[in-house]
């Protein structure tokens, strides 16, 4: 049965992306997965967190938080701090966002360090925390980059490339990159996170009232695998592009970008 917006059972939607968007974090990324955009910010400190002195433990450190801006979803969506206590939703993907990161990051190379990754959810329609995680690594590998040519590092930290996605049993088929819709009515949901060599970081996947079995376990994994390889190719191409200040920061493209329907 075809998709309401017309894609392939195992088609990613339209992936976007605009580098720099934060200018004052060390590397940023709007990071677009159909009409799901979120911003992705790396920054950089010189410092660790104090616990890491108390117990003496070398390198740095990784962190991220996430969160869901008021508008980015049809009814306003109060902030953590108007409410007085953090949403569990919200720590919960923000750890996962960390733990994939730190799968992939030497924290022995990045020094005495802490890159902090701050994910804002300008607009959600589903796979919010996949979108968060790739563009978080984007983000990361620009930043290591940038300390690379600064000379305050001397080898690359980050030792892979991470990337997330969605897939979904939904009608008895297995179908990729679940937008809202998608998701709200599948049977089952899976967010699966891997490396650019094809290893698993994390599986969260759960039968909605339903249960599912080894088949469509395998099939989500399937469309899944093919969708990580080519958001992989996406981060190359996005980070490799960051080496072009001209394009990193085109206007008119961060123009076109928020035009698209």
């Amino acid at each position: 049965m075809p998709r309401h917006d017309g894609r392939a059972a195992d088609q990613l939607r339209s992936i976007d992306y605009v580098l720099d968007i934060a200018p004052h974090a060390t590397a940023s990324v709007l990071i677009a997965f159909g009409n799901t955009r979120v911003i992705c910010a790396a920054t950089i400190q010189d410092e660790v967190p104090r616990w890491m002195k108390v117990q003496n433990v070398q390198g740095g450190w990784l962190t991220a938080e996430y969160s869901m801006l008021p508008y980015s979803t049809l009814d306003r969506k109060d902030r953590d701090s108007s409410k007085g206590r953090p949403d569990g939703r919200s720590i919960e993907i923000q750890r996962l966002i960390g733990r994939s990161l730190r799968a992939v990051v030497d924290l022995k190379k990045l020094g005495q360090r802490t890159l902090s990754i701050d994910c804002d959810v300008l607009q959600a329609d589903g796979g919010t925390r996949t979108a968060s995680i790739t563009g978080a690594c984007i983000a990361a590998s620009i930043a290591f980059n940038r300390l690379l040519e600064k000379g305050k590092i001397t080898q690359q930290p980050m030792t892979k490339k991470v990337a997330a996605i969605s897939a979904g049993i939904l009608r008895g088929e297995a179908l990729l990159d679940l937008c809202y819709v998608e998701d709200r009515d599948a049977d089952v949901d899976c967010n699966l996170v891997l490396t650019d060599t094809g290893d698993f970081v994390e599986i969260q996947g759960s039968g909605e009232e339903a249960t599912f079995t080894q088949a469509q376990m395998d099939a989500m994994l399937a469309v899944g695998r093919k969708g990580i390889a080519e958001l992989c190719a996406i981060q190359q191409q996005a980070i490799e592009s960051a080496m072009k200040p001209a394009e990193a920061k085109d206007l008119q493209k961060l123009a076109a970008f928020f035009g698209k329907k």
